[in-house]
């Protein structure tokens, strides 16, 4: 049998039980990483302008927007809760870029509440069946080279979750992911100029997952050798040097979706490192922005070309300090600490901070490679002529080094604390139950409900 037609079984007959309980563990971190980063970024730049035109557009009121309620077609409720959960770019993460829970959960509710209901049991299932098939067709560094990992990859995720809460069967569910295939692009120069195409992507992701799901149901097809075929994925994207074999050997048993990485800091993931090694400075040391002679970041050539640039505040602070390392750097010594409240746009264009990223260089230094996607040297040099130093190949929150369950729930925590529109706190603790119990929900559409909050336009 074929790699594709593998997969597309696999995501037709997954079952929740089929799940290690560790990969069911990442699940759940996913979904509440998720839900807090969607509450969180409500009134974010592009949100209200998005909102406003999908509800212009109107259509069949099919499924829920995430915090506002509006009743929306599945596709458009999927594109506007995508890009809602990546506002922030708070959410799971995997290296070298894909976000794959941003879409994957917004794509999988759209389908639920369009068939009418979904139960837990099977809804896990959608969420591991898509987490894991684009797991193993994550690419590298240097074969993504500048497409945006997400918007090539997780068109996948969010296809495969919605053709199983939709049940297609095996030859329809082979025709939506080859339809999702040529759905696939984006780029990084979105992160690098920062601009709010970064969290669009996601939105467009999330919405082709309904859209090639729907489609495939009503029996259009997609080239069947999407992955192997002479201008398929391995040779378009992978570069001619993608394992096809490695992407269904030991499918099943082997939990790949446990690579996903969650960030402890609210920023790119290739500042998780420096921030935490900026924080060790400060907590260890008692390093105080006016003891700051002068910074220097090391980071390998890829990371650099995403966060290395000189800081310059554009259209969009947010996303220009979520990916810049010299402010994570100066962020995290000059408030002790690193938090969604500190890129907001009021505290980006902090004058303090600024003088304080005027004394940091970050630099790409190519021998990093070897030490891995997160590798990191920061070395400060103080007022009083000492040099500090530290260095760490692994970033928090990467595999590794994953975050304890109590990070995971301050992270939640923060994203509550940020968000515009409270919750109440028992529907707060129902959604948490239910991010914690989603395999035994009697219907899964009852999470959509939950991430409404009360009494909005």
């Amino acid at each position: 049998m074929k790699v594709e037609s593998q997969l597309a079984e696999f995501v037709c007959t997954l079952r929740a039980a089929d799940v290690s309980a560790p990969a069911q563990r990442v699940l759940r971190h996913m979904l509440m990483a998720v839900c807090g980063t969607a509450l969180a970024g409500a009134e974010e730049d592009g949100i209200a302008a998005l909102r406003t035109l999908l509800r212009e557009r109107g259509g069949a009121p099919q499924a829920t927007a995430f915090v506002f309620g509006d009743r929306l077609p599945a596709a458009a409720a999927a594109r506007f809760n995508g890009t809602l959960c990546r506002a922030l770019d708070y959410c799971d993460a995997m290296a070298p870029g894909p976000h794959i829970g941003s879409s994957l959960l917004p794509a999988a509710l759209a389908a639920a509440e369009l068939a009418g209901g979904c139960s837990g049991a099977d809804f896990m299932a959608a969420l591991a069946a898509g987490a894991e098939l684009s797991s193993r067709l994550n690419l590298s560094e240097s074969q993504y080279d500048g497409f945006d990992p997400t918007g090539v990859l997780v068109v996948f995720a969010a296809t495969a979750a919605a053709a199983r809460v939709l049940k297609l069967n095996t030859a329809q569910t082979l025709n939506a992911l080859a339809l999702a295939f040529n759905r696939c692009g984006g780029s990084f120069q979105s992160n690098v100029d920062g601009t709010l195409a970064v969290r669009m992507v996601q939105g467009w992701v999330a919405e082709t997952g309904v859209d090639c799901a729907q489609l495939a149901q009503r029996g259009v097809t997609g080239p069947p050798n999407f992955i192997g075929g002479h201008y398929g994925y391995a040779h378009l994207y992978g570069r001619g040097r993608f394992d096809i074999d490695a992407v269904h050997r030991d499918l099943g048993s082997e939990w790949r979706l446990q690579r996903v990485v969650f960030k402890k800091f609210p920023s790119c993931g290739v500042t998780q490192g420096v921030t935490e090694l900026a924080l060790s400075l400060v907590h260890d040391e008692g390093l105080v922005p006016e003891h700051v002679q002068r910074a220097l970041v090391r980071l390998p050539p890829y990371a650099h070309k995403l966060v290395g640039h000189a800081f310059r505040i554009g259209n969009n602070p947010r996303v220009d300090a979520q990916f810049n390392a010299g402010y994570c750097v100066a962020n995290a010594i000059q408030r002790r600490a690193s938090k969604l409240a500190h890129f907001a746009p009021e505290q980006v264009h902090d004058a303090a901070v600024a003088a304080l990223i005027e004394r940091i260089d970050v630099v790409a230094d190519e021998a990093m490679n070897a030490r891995g996607h997160t590798a990191v040297d920061l070395e400060v040099t103080t007022t009083g002529g000492r040099v500090l130093k530290r260095a760490l190949d692994i970033a928090p929150g990467f595999p590794g080094a994953e975050l304890t369950d109590a990070q995971h729930r301050a992270r939640f925590e923060d994203c509550l604390a940020y968000a515009p529109h409270a919750l109440p706190a028992a529907q707060t603790q129902r959604l948490i139950d239910a991010i914690e119990h989603v395999d035994v929900l009697d219907d899964a559409r009852a999470l959509a409900g939950l991430l409404v909050a009360p009494r909005l336009d």
